[in-house]
């Protein structure tokens, strides 16, 4: 047990280099409580130039606004010597993905507002405006149309041009053609250059609709930065290392095996090692993804990125810098999320074939109407509308219209989708697999027993400085039941054991079965004994708590077809018991990260599509190799950022109604590209014969999007 919160121990000074900023974010790995968001925020504000302090405790995040002439340093020297590390956090990407969308919203506004006005005046034209009004509404709608389209086109422009300049095709090369020479040989036309027909309503419909499918696009792929690189934030950046009889701070990446480190309470172990001295538990989340410290002593083994609790050690390094066991789990994230990132979606794989096929048509519809009419303009009026009427719209609206709508309804049952291709994978899955605590779980350890009020209330005298997840289940187990903790006097604590005190002149010990009475055999539950002077110790026998739909869930996706199994860290006993409260024959017990992982890979290779639902650092590999992923909102960001879908409310049954959903998304999406298609093959030889002009093309191309948009909106039915 541990009576202290780890956060305000001192520990070594961690610097990480940071440009002169207004706004700065620092990771604060250490902080645990309220007293250290106080000791913080009064800390860094009492700084000359700092002007605002905002502490997020849930993200271990300090927000900074400072004075340009305030650097990260001071901040980081100042936290320092309050006793917390710091680490710098570049937060420019996320930013940056935000941009995207708001220019795109940009110059969506721009091209609709400019589309309807144009239409207005195309409208008088079509009437029967003729001579000096027709050339006047004409010329108005080429101010309005030409700067327009110079401004909202532009992503399509860039885009073509940066494949046409290593000498490639893609989508938005025959887009881009489609507007551009809509635009020009509109403009020869108002300026009395041609006698063709202008068609600016044409090239900013084009526009706008396909802004709008971009747009819809960009909703579906998530900002957050790879879950690889928040592995970082949980690496110690220093070691104190122990050479010639005193202390020296070095880089962790500094460690040769061999060296001998010295780990403070409150620190995260900078190398995979053995512990020479030393007995203290540690907080091992984030590699196994349990709740419960683990108690180390002399001889074991201890991993890079565990926090000590406790007790100061001695390790020896074993392994270190590129090869600890928290670097190879985030070599691991990033090959999965490379492998992840290739997975093409619908309409990628449609666009491989029909970028070339366009350009042809359009190339094939001009040579033959110039070779059969000797008439530049009008093969080229051809060409454009078949430019114009095969544009992609449609096509790139098919998969993200739906997806778009998926999603939102997802949201309002509590689930938040982050990949743009996670529907897609979600839709195929065939097997679920669960971590343990914090998933089936709550990760909340409640008293299962029914000890006398006495012992009750002694024991929580005992444990009521303590933070240990056990002490809290007693201490909330007294209040429940009313019951005000004694006044223990003389308290003690015994690193990695438990708590000792007096009480009217008797002896108390509250803590581990064999520390409390070490002639006892230990059991394997969780328990924690009371002994009060010479009396038989009393029993607290405690288990997680399961989530309370999660047997319900279980049963429907089985009712559903789809297999479940369970995978943990834990040891077997608990896992046991909680396979058995929720009737399942697939349970593993002590699984390391990799071992997970290699499970997974093991029923993919045996052709099998699996969810991985997991909440720790431990299964950050199991998610990244998974063909789909979720994570609990109450999960570690490592696994948050990596998971393709992240739970937000406390129930788990939106999980089968995630999978219900993306099936019935991928067969709209199917649809979709079945109306698109269907469009083309119907509009294209109409266009090919000179039967649709560019307006008429744009509006059937714009018919074929709100189509496709309107069945996509089927899907909340």
């Amino acid at each position: 047990m541990t009576m202290a919160c780890p956060g305000c121990v001192a520990a070594p000074d961690v610097r990480d280099a940071s440009p002169v900023a207004s706004d700065i974010t620092l990771h604060l790995p250490d902080i645990h409580c309220a007293v250290c968001i106080a000791a913080v925020e009064d800390g860094l504000g009492a700084l000359p130039g700092v002007k605002d302090v905002r502490v997020n405790l849930t993200q271990k995040r300090a927000y900074v606004s400072v004075q340009r002439d305030v650097d990260a340093d001071s901040l980081i020297d100042t936290l320092a010597r309050l006793g917390h590390r710091a680490q710098v956090l570049d937060t420019g990407p996320l930013a940056g993905q935000s941009a995207v969308g708001r220019d795109l919203l940009m110059r969506i506004g721009v091209a609709g507002f400019a589309m309807m006005n144009v239409m207005l005046l195309s409208v008088a034209v079509w009437s029967g405006a003729a001579d000096a009004t027709r050339e006047v509404f004409h010329l108005i709608a080429a101010a309005i149309a030409l700067p327009a389209v110079a401004f909202s086109a532009r992503p399509f422009f860039a885009s073509a041009f940066r494949a046409l300049s290593v000498r490639r095709l893609n989508m938005d090369v025959p887009i881009a053609l489609a507007i551009g020479l809509s635009a020009v040989v509109s403009l020869a036309g108002a300026l009395g250059l041609s006698d063709r027909a202008s068609w600016f309503d044409a090239a900013l419909a084009l526009t706008f609709f396909l802004l709008v499918g971009r747009y819809l696009d960009h909703l579906g792929r998530h900002a957050a930065k790879s879950a690889a690189a928040d592995l970082a934030a949980l690496a110690s950046p220093q070691a104190v290392l122990v050479r010639d009889g005193g202390d020296q701070v070095v880089r962790a990446d500094a460690l040769v095996p061999g060296d001998i480190i010295r780990v403070t309470p409150g620190s995260r172990i900078p190398a995979d090692g053995i512990i020479l001295e030393g007995r203290t538990e540690l907080d091992c989340a984030a590699l196994t993804g349990e709740t419960m410290p683990d108690l180390r002593a002399v001889g074991e083994l201890v991993a890079a990125g565990e926090m000590n609790l406790t007790a100061p050690l001695l390790v020896r390094c074993t392994r270190a810098g590129t090869d600890t066991t928290l670097h190879r789990l985030a070599d691991l994230i990033a090959q999965a999320e490379m492998q992840k990132s290739r997975y093409a979606g619908l309409a990628d794989r449609a666009a491989r074939i029909y970028a070339p096929a366009v350009h042809l048509l359009g190339l094939g519809a001009f040579v033959g109407w110039w070779w059969a009419t000797g008439e530049v303009g009008r093969a080229l009026e051809v060409a454009i509308s078949v430019l114009v009427i095969t544009c992609p719209c449609a096509l790139g609206l098919a998969v993200p219209a739906v997806s778009t709508v998926t999603t939102a309804r997802l949201f309002r049952m509590g689930l938040l989708v982050k990949s743009r291709t996670a529907l897609e994978r979600l839709s195929e899955i065939d097997e679920v697999v669960f971590d343990k605590t914090g998933t089936l779980t709550t990760g909340i350890m409640a008293l299962k027993n029914a000890p006398s009020d006495r012992d009750l209330a002694v024991a929580a005298g005992l444990a009521v400085g303590s933070s240990h997840p056990l002490s809290r289940a007693i201490c909330a187990a007294a209040k429940q039941r009313g019951l005000t903790p004694a006044t223990v006097q003389d308290l003690e604590e015994t690193a990695g054991a438990g708590v000792s005190g007096s009480l009217d002149g008797q002896r108390l010990r509250l803590g581990r079965p064999e520390w409390v009475a070490p002639d006892q055999t230990a059991p394997e539950a969780s328990e924690v004994w009371l002994q009060q002077g010479n009396n038989a110790p009393a029993v607290f026998r405690f288990a997680e708590e399961l989530r309370p739909d999660a047997l319900a869930c279980i049963a429907a996706l089985r009712a559903d077809g789809i297999g479940v199994a369970l995978l943990s860290g834990d040891a077997p006993g608990a896992v046991g018991r909680i396979a058995g409260a929720l009737g399942l024959t697939e349970a593993h017990a002590r699984m390391t990260p990799e071992g997970k992982a290699a499970w997974l890979q093991a029923r993919a290779d045996a052709g099998h599509r699996v969810l991985m639902v997991g909440d720790g650092l431990n299964d950050t590999g199991a998610l990244a190799v998974a063909h789909a992923s979720l994570a609990p909102a109450t999960a570690l960001d490592a696994a948050r950022t990596l998971a393709d879908v992240v739970l937000l409310s406390d129930s788990l049954m939106p999980i089968r109604e995630a999978l219900a959903q993306s099936r019935r998304a991928r067969r709209r999406m199917g649809q979709n590209m079945g109306l698109a298609l269907g469009y083309n093959v119907i509009s294209v030889p109409l266009a090919l014969a000179g039967l649709a002009s560019p307006l008429i093309a744009a509006i059937a191309m714009s018919t074929s999007s709100l189509t496709v948009s309107a069945n996509a909106m089927r899907s909340t039915k």
